[in-house]
């Protein structure tokens, strides 16, 4: 017997795999790991931070600022102008208010720079305030 043309388009149409679902799928998953990724920030420069066998790990540490060891202020690899440290972190606390302040001071900086980003995040209204170091 003999078919008819309009039933032969017909068949192939059939044996055909539908990827516009499995595409769709693909997309919606992209988008979900995309937005639930979390980015790790970072200060800008590399610190040798000092040793503290009595620290503990902060988590939520979403305003981190480098002292470099000639005494440079880095926030969001930029380098910042310590008049400018206060505006830095109100703008960056106002962005999230939840987050806390880690300041990364290399172990050659001196304690005035690091008294000066402290006051500054107090001023900025900022009272969650910590220091970095490595454990022993």
């Amino acid at each position: 017997m003999r078919r008819s043309s309009a039933s032969m388009g017909g068949d192939e149409e059939e044996n055909e795999i539908n990827l516009t679902p499995m595409l769709d799928v693909v997309f919606i998953m992209l988008i979900f790991f995309i937005v639930t990724a979390s980015f790790i920030k970072e200060a800008g420069i590399d610190v040798n931070r000092p040793d503290a066998p009595t620290s503990q790990r902060v988590e939520d540490a979403n305003i981190l600022i480098a002292i470099s060891s000639n005494d440079e202020i880095w926030i969001d690899r930029r380098l910042i102008d310590p008049r400018a440290v206060r505006a830095n972190i109100e703008r960056l606390h106002a962005e999230n208010p939840k987050g806390s302040v880690v300041i990364q001071a290399d172990k050659k900086s001196t304690n005035e720079m690091l008294v000066i980003v402290m006051d500054a995040s107090r001023a900025a209204g900022v009272y969650n305030v910590s220091i970095a170091a490595n454990n022993n």
